[in-house]
């Protein structure tokens, strides 16, 4: 029997797909990525990778797309939302509620580098295999709807043997006051031997609903001895649901490295799949989240590798307080014929409270016999001493805490590369750290 919300999304495609962008092609793609929904349903418990984020059970209803008729904010609004995220030179593209506002961005398009609009690019007749179609759709509830339903995103193309000098900066803003679902689709291509940083924020402005749905995806390809450095700062502030994925292929000796920062959300899921498929690449995937007040973030990567010689390295680091719950799994597959596979896994969580709850499930599957892979996971509290040491030399408690919690998920952060985006990360983590510690001591 169908949920209400798996109800009402089926249901509302009838009404909304002739204002979706994209020709015949893509509104039958967008046709069968509904009905693998419908044969789907929203995950629930009894769905593995879905054990620990009862989906189905979290989204009671599902809320009406987003018009695109809420007002535009002015480039300061835009700027003072992204905080440190807006103190380094960038390429900006500018989304709100799900749409490009050309009049807040700085596209780009000098042959090297271009940034476009996913609507634009369905519109212009793009090739909709390549824009809408995602590997999973088939089982995958959250990507079908994705696929159903994307109304616009940013399609970044980096020509061969090119250096940005500088990061694209995707922003994807929610604006509109009412309690509304927006739908995105990220295209990132990266040419050989070339290299590049892309940011991808999602903010609110200070008078947008606090109950929302997001659901986000982005494909990247990584070229032959290319190199990405791929940053997601899910920053929503509000009692919302968030779902992101991100599938990333990667060619011969390829590069790439990620990272996710995720604070201030109700429920995030973060997805990410990763492919190796040319010989001799490297990843590393890493990432913070914060949470609390009954905040649910659920990390979800599995790492395939397909081909020998590769190289995967993942850390993750959550800080969890009052009846907050984090959720790390992450899946290393090695192949039959993937072998010199080098693949290292690590989870650690601060448990600040009691009530709180981290699930871990790492997992290897290796059919390879010439490897060497590792996993790890653990969770603890503060260490009282060191609180003591420092309040011993006349650090205040609640700064005392937030400085032991910085240095905690400082690790993670010193993975991205780029120093201006690396900065503006710990500022951000720093920023909600010691305003949460404040908190926590006052109480």
């Amino acid at each position: 029997m169908k949920t209400k919300a798996e109800q009402a999304l089926s249901e509302a495609f009838a009404s909304r797909a002739g204002e979706l962008p994209g020709g015949e092609a893509a509104a039958k793609l967008r046709l069968e990525a509904l009905g693998h929904f419908g044969a789907l349903g929203l995950p629930h418990r009894r769905v593995e990778e879905w054990k620990y984020t009862d989906l189905r059970n979290a989204m009671k209803e599902a809320l009406p797309p987003a018009s695109g008729k809420a007002s535009l904010p002015s480039n300061a609004e835009v700027i003072s939302v992204l905080g440190p995220l807006a103190t380094f030179p960038a390429h900006r593209v500018v989304f709100v509620d799900g749409r490009f506002a050309p009049d807040l961005s700085d596209l780009v398009a000098d042959g090297a580098v271009t940034v476009s609009s996913l609507a634009t690019a369905l519109e212009d007749g793009g090739d909709v295999a390549e824009l809408l179609a995602a590997a999973g759709s088939e089982s995958n509830a959250v990507v079908a709807l994705n696929s159903a339903y994307a109304t616009d995103g940013a399609v970044i193309d980096i020509a061969a043997e090119v250096a940005l000098d500088r990061p694209v900066l995707v922003v994807h803003l929610r604006a509109d006051g009412d309690a509304v679902t927006t739908t995105v689709r990220n295209i990132v291509r990266i040419g050989e031997a070339s290299e590049a940083t892309v940011v991808e924020a999602f903010v609110k402005l200070p008078g947008a609903a606090t109950d929302y749905r997001c659901n986000t995806l982005t494909k990247v390809a990584v070229g032959k001895g290319a190199k990405l450095s791929h940053v997601k700062a899910t920053l929503e502030a509000g009692a919302g649901i968030h779902l992101a994925n991100w599938l990333v292929d990667l060619d011969a000796k390829a590069n790439y490295r990620a990272f996710h920062l995720t604070a201030g959300t109700g429920l995030a899921r973060n997805e990410l799949l990763i492919t190796f498929a040319g010989e001799e690449s490297e990843i590393d995937l890493s990432g913070t989240f914060i949470a609390r007040h009954g905040e649910h973030v659920d990390t979800t990567l599995v790492v395939d590798h397909a081909v020998p010689r590769c190289i995967s390295r993942e850390l993750f680091k959550g800080v969890l307080d009052d009846h907050a719950r984090g959720v790390f799994q992450g899946k290393v597959i090695v192949r039959q014929d993937a072998q010199k596979t080098d693949g290292k896994q690590m989870a650690q969580v601060l448990m600040l409270s009691p009530d709180c709850e981290f699930d871990s499930k790492p997992e290897l599957e290796i059919y390879a016999d010439d490897v060497v892979c590792g996993h790890g996971s653990t969770s603890a509290d503060l260490d009282e001493d060191l609180v003591f040491y420092c309040r011993s030399r006349g650090i205040p408690l609640a700064q005392a805490r937030a400085l032991l919690i910085e240095s905690f998920v400082g690790e993670a952060i010193e993975k991205v590369e780029r120093e201006d985006v690396r900065d503006a990360l710990a500022d951000i983590a720093r920023e909600w750290l010691h305003r949460a510690a404040a908190e926590k001591v006052a109480a």
